[in-house]
């Protein structure tokens, strides 16, 4: 029997290993990358030399963030250790792109008023969670119906960064609008029912387990799509959540129309709950938990952006009489 070829075996090995979509595919094109770097080489008859001139090759010549290189190496390095079953030397050679410190863009609590009012529908209900439980994007865009819990207030976040499960809090005014909302996404799912669909995509193989768990609003996303499109993995059509792009173009439209002169993006929200947060008086471990930071070391960097740092100190000048 014929071996399958290299990439796709690196597929198979990260849908095994529950990989998301977007790992999967940002893997193939890195390893793709390395292989026609070094004159299409197969990997196996390359090594901890070959690596390092690639990652070198990435800071100095083709000038990557530091996050670029480092997703680019845990491509190589998943490939040789989970599909060539090669151990490689730890990489010491290698020039490392340098990681800028850049602290978070944050607004006030009076500019996140606005830019929430500027927003509409569907976008808004967005950007209220994202600010008010501090989600990512991509967690509230797949968040299922039956992850909010309406009586305790609390969202359950399934599989947030770093493949982890955590709780944060579901704001007390955004209830009624988000119920609202799930009434309108069960009579979409209605509809898909009637017509012969209504199968949203199940994690972990959990459809061959439960065969019907797909069809149950339980499991339908929160902010479904509008349209059905083709599941890239089973091939099959069906309803999936809300393409984040058009969301992140609604925002970045908003903070233009309102004339912010920062960069304002969907992340920013996650900021500013953080921070307003903090200068709220809330504990930072509270805070780290609920944002799913593995190292509290990440929560702090909220820290130099509360209006109880720079910004709280008067300036000597302040305190001179001018003429």
């Amino acid at each position: 029997m014929e071996q399958p070829r290299l990439l796709d075996q690196v597929r198979s090995s990260l849908r095994v290993r529950h990989y998301s979509l977007r790992t999967e595919e940002a893997y193939i094109q890195w390893i793709k990358r390395f292989i026609l770097y070094h004159n299409k080489r197969h990997p196996k008859d390359m090594g901890k030399v070959e690596v390092e001139a690639y990652l070198t090759h990435l800071a100095t010549v083709r000038n990557v963030a530091a996050a670029t290189q480092n997703q680019a190496l845990s491509a190589i390095l998943y490939l040789y250790k989970h599909v060539l079953d090669q151990k490689i030397e730890w990489i010491e050679n290698v020039i490392r792109a340098k990681r800028p410190k850049h602290l978070p863009t944050v607004l006030s609590q009076r500019e996140v008023k606005l830019l929430l009012n500027e927003l509409t529908g569907t976008y808004q209900l967005i950007a209220y969670l994202l600010y008010g439980a501090g989600m990512r994007l991509m967690e509230v865009m797949r968040l299922r119906v039956q992850d909010i819990n309406f009586e305790y207030k609390q969202i359950i976040i399934r599989s947030g960064k770093g493949n982890k499960d955590r709780v944060t809090i579901l704001p007390d005014n955004v209830i009624d609008s988000l119920k609202h909302h799930i009434v309108e996404a069960k009579v979409l799912h209605q509809k898909d029912l009637r017509e012969g669909f209504g199968e949203v995509y199940l994690p972990y193989a959990l459809s061959r387990k439960y065969p019907k768990a797909g069809f149950e609003l339980g499991w339908q996303y929160v902010f479904p799509s509008t349209k059905r499109s083709i599941d890239p993995e089973s091939g099959k059509l069906r309803r999936h959540h809300l393409y984040e792009k058009s969301f992140t173009r609604a925002v970045k439209k908003a903070a233009n129309s309102l004339n912010f002169p920062r960069r304002v993006s969907s992340h920013t929200f996650r900021h500013c709950f953080a921070t307003h947060l903090l200068e709220n008086g809330y504990d930072i471990r509270t805070v780290q938990e609920l944002l799913g930071h593995k190292d509290v070391k990440t929560t702090q960097i909220y820290t130099h952006v509360m209006q109880k740092g720079a910004s709280a100190v008067k300036s000597p000048l302040d305190n001179i009489h001018r003429e």
